[in-house]
């Protein structure tokens, strides 16, 4: 496999300011929508004051993306009713934009207890410009007989007649030698012929490389010049979680780079972390939003790749 560009961290965009009471902590999980010319609204995950998330937005030039225009003022997406698959968060995951609407998928919260938690992935959709309404009120990916964990984050892509989807899948729980249970998830591949009803095969699209690594997650996905590329956070018991890369010619069976191609900075809101990647192309350069340290806790950068 030809080696994967490096990326030039151009800094930091956002940093949470808890001016709200459902946005006290995070910016996790940035995905980049073109406004106009250089603007674009990026979505993101942020906490509210009971620590649920919720979804909301800033809008950036391009050009200067440090100095924010619109600050966030309204939430996006919220946790759902008692008991529903996400009543503990709505976090934003991928835009897949389809005949005049905007299908927003997101990972939908639980609160556990004999683990931390159960996601689940959700659908809302905007249409008219009506705002985001909940396809349903419980998910359109969950647990199945074969997969009997948790999914969580998405990208999702229409090509021609067909939509295809790469998740995260959660494989197993086990207990750590503190007695606190960890999970292990890596990314599977669907496929759908209207972007809401999910044929899994079970298919794995980038595995474990081996038994140290135990999170694979966030996959972002672009067709270029007849080849499938993939950005993904990976992390393993003893190495936090850094960027890497694959690329296929079928979306299906993908060959992954060794290493990261995204590292952590020396010193900083970036140092111990960086992960969550969201990539995407405007006037014939690609960029890269991506998290942090903790998570998201301190928000979010941008990176531009530099051909080799």
């Amino acid at each position: 496999m030809k080696s994967a560009n490096e990326w030039l961290k151009i800094g930091r965009v956002y940093t949470p300011s808890s001016e709200y009471d459902w946005a006290t902590t995070h910016a996790s999980v940035p995905i980049a929508e073109l406004i106009e010319g250089d603007l674009f609204r990026i979505y993101f995950s942020t906490r509210d004051a009971k620590h649920r998330s919720v979804t909301t937005s800033v809008v950036m030039n391009i050009n200067s993306p440090n100095a924010i225009i619109e600050q966030p003022s309204t939430i996006v997406l919220s946790p759902g009713a008692l008991g529903e698959f996400d009543d503990s968060g709505a976090m934003g995951s991928w835009i897949t934009h389809h005949e005049g609407n905007k299908y927003f998928y997101y990972i939908g919260w639980n609160l556990g207890s004999s683990v931390p938690f159960r996601n689940s992935i959700g659908l809302s959709i905007n249409s008219n410009k009506e705002g985001f309404k909940r396809y349903s009120p419980g998910p359109i990916v969950d647990r199945t007989p074969f997969e009997p964990h948790f999914c969580a984050s998405c990208c999702v892509l229409k090509n021609a007649n067909k939509w295809r989807m790469w998740y995260l899948s959660c494989t197993e729980w086990f207990m750590q030698s503190n007695g606190k249970p960890e999970h292990r998830y890596h990314i599977k591949y669907a496929e759908s012929k209207d972007g809401i009803n999910w044929d899994r095969q079970g298919v794995i699209a980038i595995d474990y490389l081996d038994h140290n690594e135990i999170a694979i997650s966030r996959p972002s996905v672009i067709f270029d010049k007849g080849i499938w590329k993939m950005w993904f956070s990976y992390r393993s018991v003893d190495l936090s979680y850094r960027i890497g890369y694959a690329q296929s010619y079928d979306g299906i069976h993908w060959d992954r780079a060794k290493g990261p191609v995204l590292e952590v900075s020396n010193d900083g809101w970036d140092s111990e972390m960086v992960a969550y990647p969201y990539v995407f192309q405007h006037k014939g350069q690609r960029y890269m939003l991506y998290n942090g340290n903790d998570y998201g806790r301190t928000g979010f950068g941008l990176a531009q790749e530099v051909s080799s």
